[in-house]
């Protein structure tokens, strides 16, 4: 599907035409240039991979380098391939004015890491029971996690502590509020997963 690389920029609220405050996030969406096109007879599918933003030569690898340097452009920090219907040469630039007649867009990102968490902040445990009769260290522990006697283990998926946060989460069908092409924004409706500054891919 058709899309573009993008930084999270924040969030803020816009009215709309009701007179509704809506919350929404801003992103700041390419503009991305060509790197590859790839093709089914060579690659054995068609897609066209993006780069968004600039990045340094010295942090740049010699490989890199020379498939920069192939496409007629500097050295990016981010790559992404989308399938786009329209056809593109390399060095070309797309732009945030793609998202003009969509409606809505699909937006993957990498949440917040939150670290090794328990079962309350982690799954939304209740917790057990009461810090009455001597349970003083029991309030914010997971209980039970199997059986005693048979099966005697614990079977896989059980819900317990751990890493918390870090993954890739796509955030479906948000409603694109306003797109601002001189200044590469687009607006959608609600949170988008990830801290400001992060990098998104930004689909339709």
């Amino acid at each position: 599907m058709p899309g573009l690389l993008g930084k999270k920029i924040g969030m803020t609220s816009i009215f709309s035409a009701d007179g509704k405050n809506v919350p929404c996030t801003v992103i700041e969406a390419g503009p991305c240039v060509v790197t590859q096109v790839k093709t089914v007879e060579k690659d054995g599918y068609e897609a066209i991979q993006l780069g968004f933003q600039e990045a340094k030569e010295k942090n740049t690898s010699k490989p890199m380098m020379g498939h920069f340097k192939k496409a007629g452009t500097t050295p990016k920090k981010h790559l992404a391939e989308f399938k786009f219907d329209a056809q593109y040469a390399l060095g070309d630039t797309i732009t945030v004015e793609i998202f003009n007649e969509a409606s809505f867009v699909d937006v993957v990102g990498t949440s917040k890491g939150h670290g090794f968490q328990g079962v309350v902040k982690r799954h939304g445990f209740g917790g057990v029971g009461q810090t009455t009769h001597g349970q003083d260290d029991r309030a914010r522990k997971p209980g039970a996690i199997g059986a005693c006697s048979y099966p005697a283990k614990v079977f896989k998926g059980m819900r317990m502590g751990g890493q918390m946060g870090g993954d890739r989460v796509t955030t479906q069908n948000l409603r694109v509020l306003k797109v601002i092409p001189e200044h590469n924004l687009i607006l959608v409706k609600g949170s988008v997963a990830g801290h400001n500054g992060s990098t998104v891919l930004v689909q339709m």
